[in-house]
C-alpha cells in the first residue's frame, strides 16, 4: 500500500507568493521526509542511499507544501519517492532510494575454533543488513558469554545461536525448578548439547536422577512443575 504524508517543507528562497527549491534541496527533503516516515512507522534502524536529482531541471516552484509518497511498500529494497506539487503548473519529480534495514548483532573479533569457550574480548557489536542474515542471531555478547562454540568461526563472522552450544555435553549447570512460583536450584551434569530454548536430559548431582530441562542461559537450565 502505498503511503502518503505531507511534510511542510521550509523554502530555499520566497519570491512573491511561491517557494522555490533546487534539485539539490529537493533530493535533501524528500531524504528527510523517507527517515522521518521509516522512523514514524517501524523501531528499526535503516540505511538510506538516495540518488541525486539532476540539475538539469532547474529549480522547481510551488505554492503549497509539497507531498511525497512511496511508490512500493516501505518494506521493498529498491523505492521510488514521488515528489509532487498540487498547486497550478502542477509537477511531479521521482527520486530513486534503496532502503536497507539495518540489525544489531555480534560478530567474532578472531578465528576461533571449534570447542573455543567464547569470552567477551572475542565479541563486538555490528549493524548487519536484515536482508543478508540467517539463523536465531544474538544480539546482546552477554548472552553468550561463556558459551563454547560447536564449529569454526572467522573474523567478523556474524555469530548466532546455531553456532554454540549454551550448555555442552558434561558441563556443571545450574538447574532451576520453578513450582507455582516457589523457585529451588540444584547442580547437574549436562548429558547432551544444547542451545536456547532446547530441552536437554540433565543428571542431578545429587539425586544422580536424569530430568529433562530447558536451556534458558549460558550453563543454566530451568524446569518448570
Amino acid at each position: 500500500m502505498t503511503c502518503l504524508l505531507a511534510l511542510l517543507i521550509k523554502p530555499l528562497h520566497a519570491q512573491e507568493n511561491y517557494m522555490s527549491f533546487t534539485p539539490k534541496t529537493l533530493t535533501e527533503h524528500a531524504t528527510l521526509w523517507l527517515t522521518q516516515n521509516l522512523q514514524q512507522q517501524t523501531q528499526s534502524v535503516f540505511d538510506i542511499q538516495t540518488s541525486q536529482l539532476d540539475e538539469r531541471i532547474g529549480q522547481k516552484h510551488c505554492q503549497e507544501a509539497l507531498q511525497f509518497s512511496l511508490s512500493s511498500p516501505i518494506t521493498q529494497r529498491q523505492n521510488t519517492v514521488q515528489i509532487r506539487c498540487n498547486s497550478a503548473p502542477s509537477w511531479q519529480l521521482y527520486l530513486a532510494v534503496r532502503i536497507e534495514e539495518m540489525v544489531q548483532t555480534v560478530v567474532i573479533t578472531q578465528n576461533v575454533g571449534s570447542g573455543t569457550l567464547i569470552t567477551e574480548q572475542m565479541l563486538d557489536i555490528e549493524q548487519r543488513e536484515r536482508r543478508l542474515l540467517r539463523g536465531a542471531l544474538v544480539v546482546a555478547k552477554a548472552q553468550i558469554i561463556g558459551a563454547k562454540t560447536k564449529r569454526t568461526l572467522t573474523t567478523g563472522q556474524i555469530v548466532t545461536l546455531q553456532d554454540l552450544c549454551l550448555v555442552c555435553k558434561g558441563d556443571v549447570v545450574t538447574i532451576t525448578v520453578d513450582n507455582n512460583g516457589l523457585s529451588v536450584s540444584a547442580t547437574g551434569i549436562a548429558q547432551q548439547d544444547g542451545s536456547l530454548g532446547d530441552t536437554i536430559d540433565i543428571e542431578n548431582r545429587q539425586s544422580k536422577r536424569t530430568v529433562a530441562a530447558q536451556v534458558i542461559a549460558v550453563n543454566q537450565v530451568s524446569i518448570k512443575l
